[in-house]
């Protein structure tokens, strides 16, 4: 079978088989992964080339590392290098280590085998992890950027990895002695200053020619170009792809060059994917099913206990550290390479690379669903612990107490604290409190719907109370009591929304804010001045709505619960304002509005100190 006819099955395949399994809400790893299996020898065995294939699709881990490259400047790869360097070192010594020691006591084999194996399984899948942490849009994360830096120090790991093999198998050979590290050394030092005296101004001049597709060529030139060098010195292509892409990340055509190779990264991976698929020898799992389950299987369990462990070490949460031990947990696309070597430096027989390599990719496809399970199932029964207990406040005699300390109490507070006024904040969100407090902030965790909290917090001492909670429901129990016990206490409530206000009116609360509603008149007043309309003009249009809009709000008080008289009224003050507005813009003012306007009319601002329901 033809090569073109292989890229075409296997596109034509990817294009059916991949949406098919997002619909199921397998990852798109996953689906690349079943449409190789699908299409390879162990099912229909429709492409019989696999590692023509693999060779295009092997440029698709290339550009990856190149992409990773441009998002690590060298400043931040130093910035990074406690996270890169520690925890990448601990994740890949400890973890090679055990399954080193694994393979040699529990499985017999030979010292060299064992640490090949080892410490080949100890590398986790770049591609595969980056893929399904951008998939659930977790890759900002704080264990998303740990599992990030991991695996940059893995994909650096790989190299001294493959330098050994042939040291372990006795090979004399020149390509692995000092003068090949001198070597090695050199190319990376001429690449630096290729880069800064070469490649940009290269860059700068095919820019000016105005030939946009032109940057994507220089691109893929350069990467294909130190691709070539690498694959001629013998050096890992994967490791010269993401040093180029560190030495352009400070470059000014950075994202022009990303966004450009984006779309041929996609692709790529997801032929790398198909082809690991393809190579996958599925008669192994029938033939020796608890070896490769099991293997597969201890393998997530090892490495997601090490990772865990490290990771709470550095004191990381258990949520965090959980989720980084999952999501590196799989062997990765190094160790199909590392295993490779070996075999052809004759450390491994085929014999025992099939079922490793098995095992790897068994590994890769149960991650996404140990993930999962991790995520949805797992983590949650943690967090299921009996919830803290409410602060004891101390007795408090301050005039302000504030309930509630989101978006909108914070402001007060804010004020209260410059007018030197003391106040008691209280809020039910435990994250708040924390985040607060973490900051230096005053604030107790309880819940103002109980009593004695209140008392506590001095409500009979208080002159005014800001009812700032986000739940109708509960901001509704508060104001019910306050009005009940303490009516003479000044109660300042926020409403969600008009309803909220008719039950609010419906306790007798006098003072009432709809919490977005004089932040819309100021963008409207804005907005109309940015449309061409007079300052003076804009203002009397904003306080005519305003009028009509409070009085229509009173006119609604007593059939608020009746929705079909709530769309007449509002019908019908829709049509008079619109006559007002007419007949104003005819009359220009009022001499109301002109008084109005020279005393409170400020650049950008409406008047805000109608404070309260007239």
């Amino acid at each position: 079978m033809s090569f073109l006819l292989q890229a075409t099955i296997f596109l034509g395949a990817s294009l059916i088989l991949v949406p098919l399994g997002k619909r199921l809400g397998i990852a798109t790893v996953l689906g690349y992964l079943f449409t190789g299996i699908l299409l390879g020898p162990s099912v229909l065995n429709i492409a019989h080339d696999p590692k023509a294939i693999m060779e295009l699709a092997e440029f698709g881990v290339i550009l990856l590392m190149f992409l990773i490259g441009l998002e690590l400047r060298p400043q931040r790869l130093w910035e990074m290098r406690d996270s890169i360097f520690v925890m990448g070192s601990l994740q890949v010594l400890i973890s090679g280590g055990v399954l080193m020691l694994i393979v040699l006591f529990l499985f017999q084999q030979q010292l060299a085998v064992s640490f090949v194996i080892g410490f080949a399984l100890a590398l986790s899948s770049t591609a595969f992890v980056l893929q399904l942490l951008t998939e659930k849009q977790q890759l900002n994360t704080t264990y998303g950027q740990q599992s990030f830096s991991i695996l940059l120090f893995q994909d650096i790991a790989a190299i001294p990895l493959l330098a050994i093999i042939p040291l372990l198998a006795g090979t004399e050979s020149t390509h692995h002695g000092v003068a090949y590290f001198a070597a090695i050394t050199a190319t990376f030092t001429g690449l630096f200053l290729f880069s800064r005296y070469v490649m940009r101004p290269f860059f700068r001049f095919v820019a000016k020619s105005g030939a946009t597709e032109l940057i994507t060529a220089v691109g893929l030139f350069i990467i294909l170009a130190v691709v070539l060098l690498m694959d001629t010195l013998g050096i890992s292509t994967t490791l010269g792809a993401f040093l180029t892409g560190v030495l352009l990340a400070d470059s000014e055509f950075r994202h022009e060059v990303e966004a450009s190779i984006a779309p041929f990264k996609g692709l790529l991976l997801g032929l790398f994917f198909m082809t690991v698929g393809m190579t996958t020898q599925l008669s192994l799992l029938i033939e020796m099913p608890w070896l490769i389950i099991g293997g597969a299987i201890g393998l997530l369990v090892i490495k997601t206990l090490i990772l865990t462990a490290i990771a709470r070490y550095k004191k990381y949460s258990w949520n965090n550290s959980l989720l980084l031990g999952t999501c590196l947990a799989q062997g990765g696309e190094f160790a199909f390479v590392i295993l490779s070597l070996a075999k052809s430096e004759k450390i491994l027989t085929q014999a025992l690379l099939e079922p490793v390599t098995l095992i790897v990719t068994l590994s890769m496809v149960l991650t996404p669903v140990i993930y999962w399970l991790m995520a949805y199932k797992v983590i949650p029964l943690f967090n299921k612990e009996r919830p803290p207990e409410y602060d004891e406040i101390p007795q408090q005699d301050n005039p302000i107490i504030i309930a509630g300390f989101g978006r909108f109490g914070q402001i007060i507070a804010r004020i209260a604290r410059l007018q030197h006024l003391g106040f008691t904040a209280i809020d039910n969100n435990l994250h708040q409190v924390d985040f607060v407090r973490r900051y230096g902030g005053s604030l107790y965790y309880g819940d103002v719907t109980q009593p004695d909290l209140l008392r506590s917090a001095g409500i009979e001492k208080a002159k005014v109370f800001i009812l700032a909670i986000d739940d109708v429901e509960d901001s509704m129990n508060v104001a019910r009591h306050l009005r009940l016990n303490y009516p003479n206490l000044k109660l300042l409530a926020r409403a969600r929304d008009r309803h909220h206000v008719h039950l609010l009116r419906d306790l007798g609360v006098e003072y009432i804010w709809r919490e977005t509603y004089l932040s819309s008149l100021g963008m409207a007043y804005q907005a109309l001045r940015e449309l061409g309309i007079s300052d003076e003009q804009a203002y009397n249009n904003i306080e005519i709505f305003r009028d009509y809009d409070e009085k229509l709000l009173i006119q609604q008080q007593s059939i608020y619960t009746d929705e079909q008289k709530i769309f007449e009224t509002h019908r019908n003050a829709l049509a008079e304002l619109e006559h007002l507005f007419e007949s104003d813009a005819q009359q220009q003012a009022t001499s109301k509005h002109d008084v109005n306007l020279k005393r409170h009319l400020q650049p950008n601002r409406i008047d805000i100190t109608r404070d309260h329901l007239e």
